[in-house]
């Protein structure tokens, strides 16, 4: 929770000092990762996820975005095929991740002339996370544990579709997958001193996946949309 305070606190402290059109809410729904342990299914929300979002409007087209995001996930290779069955293995991790980059409009979005906006929406950007980097114990070969907490890269893909409520609040839902620089989120692919561990396929890295909601509040004076 005291990344989300902080985050929040300087969101709306950077954007006091400033007179464009800003949003600012939470981001609810479920969270599922893909990878070694579990099954393969793309978009199967089982765990929680949380966060906060914050966009500035700078055209009717396109807008700059930042998010904190906390999310959980759980795997069980009793879910997945036969051959993951027969191994048995199952994890547990959460990621927090902190993203910025650009959300781009498909149809006009303009929040000043009072009549209801509604627009399907792609973002893609930079995400930075934290997570539990994992690794069979060596003592137990059934059991997955974290190690080591580690801070990687991740690529967002999202979409998602959103609209206003009233003047002040918008509604949106999206999907978004996370293309991750790790192939350990289940300890599949651990580092030095664990190499005889290994398994899984170790070409590809893993995802993880945001199904969800978000509501923001939006304010400001209309902006002068003759520069980008």
């Amino acid at each position: 929770m005291r990344y989300l305070a902080s985050f929040l606190f300087v969101l709306i402290f950077m954007t006091s000092a400033t007179s464009q059109t800003y949003e600012v809410g939470l981001m609810l729904g479920g969270s599922n990762y893909i990878g070694d342990v579990g099954k393969t299914t793309y978009i199967a929300p089982n765990d929680i996820a949380v966060g906060a979002i914050g966009k500035w409007n700078r055209s009717k087209r396109h807008a700059f975005r930042a998010s904190f995001l906390y999310a959980e996930f759980n795997a069980d290779d009793a879910n997945g095929d036969e051959r993951r069955k027969a191994r048995g293995l199952s994890l547990s991790n959460s990621v927090k991740e902190l993203s910025a980059g650009l959300e781009f409009n498909f149809w006009d979005w303009y929040l000043y002339d009072g009549t209801p906006q509604f627009t399907p929406y792609l973002y893609t950007g930079v995400t930075v996370f934290n997570y539990g980097a994992k690794a069979i114990d060596v003592n137990d070969d059934s059991v997955i544990k974290t190690y080591e907490n580690r801070w990687n890269f991740a690529i967002p893909m999202v979409v998602g579709i959103k609209k206003t409520l009233g003047r002040r609040f918008v509604l949106g839902a999206e999907i978004g997958a996370r293309y991750t620089f790790t192939d350990n989120l289940d300890g599949s692919n651990p580092g030095e001193g664990f190499e005889q561990n290994k398994f899984g396929n170790l070409d590809n890295n893993d995802w993880y996946v945001f199904t969800g909601i978000t509501l923001s509040y939006t304010w400001g004076r209309i902006p002068c949309l003759c520069a980008f």
